[in-house]
């Protein structure tokens, strides 16, 4: 299950070794100046935009790369299962997709690190 956290000046995502296998993705740090919002979605799956570009897309999870016009989204989400969606600045993607079961907290600690 993936892990999202604040760590010192970085937003940090950690996700489980069969997470990294199947979205063909690695863990992501990314500095917490360049979140511009942060925001809880009811369900992560379908906040997801675009097309799939590396990674795993079944009717139970999604995990891996999409990419969208003017957006890429680093996205690990389960059906039904809230999410923090969080938008950057000058990074690598636009959008980091989580599901969360505390999707709410983890939202507002996010806010909260970056001054939003």
């Amino acid at each position: 299950m993936a892990e999202m956290s604040v760590e010192g000046t970085d937003l940090s995502v950690r996700l489980v070794r069969n997470e990294k296998f199947w979205g063909l993705l690695g863990d992501l740090r990314v500095p917490l100046a360049s979140v511009t919002a942060v925001e809880a979605v009811p369900d992560g799956r379908r906040a997801v935009r675009g097309m799939r570009a590396p990674g795993l897309g079944g009717p139970q999870r999604l995990i891996g790369t999409w990419r969208a016009r003017g957006n890429k989204q680093y996205v690990c989400v389960r059906r039904g299962q809230p999410a923090v969606k969080v938008t950057l600045e000058g990074q690598r993607y636009r959008t980091v997709l989580i599901g969360l079961d505390d999707a709410e907290q983890v939202a507002a600690r996010i806010r909260s690190a970056a001054g939003l």
